[in-house]
């Protein structure tokens, strides 16, 4: 590194990098959210768990192959089971949410969620 890469000025450009990436993994992980919400439906319609082991694994097998670095394999799985668990937590919400009507409201009356 050059000693002109030291700098505060470099440090905000790389925080504001940083800040970029982070944007970026914030839209994917939003993605890969409404495609859960998607899976746990047909779950739901199909009775199936939300609980697959065999998936996790194939996701954890997915990653870890195609991670090429700097991250650590270690790093990379333990990012995952946190994702993982999270989106669980998303499809157990969803599986338990009612359906919205055409109009908006739910299904027993009142569209603003509130309980009553």
């Amino acid at each position: 590194m050059l000693m002109g890469e030291f700098t505060l000025d470099a440090l905000a450009l790389c925080r504001d990098r940083i800040d970029e990436v982070d944007r970026r993994l914030l839209d994917l992980l939003n993605q890969r959210t409404s495609i859960v919400e998607q899976i746990g439906r047909i779950k739901q319609h199909l009775d199936l768990p939300i609980y697959e082991p065999k998936r996790e694994d194939q996701v954890f097998a997915n990653v870890l192959t195609h991670n090429r670095g700097p991250l650590p394999p270690e790093a990379v799985q333990r990012l995952f089971e946190r994702i993982i668990d999270e989106m669980r937590t998303v499809q157990k919400l969803k599986m338990f949410e009612p359906e919205a009507e055409p109009d908006g409201s739910s299904p027993g009356g009142s569209s603003s969620g509130a309980a009553v």
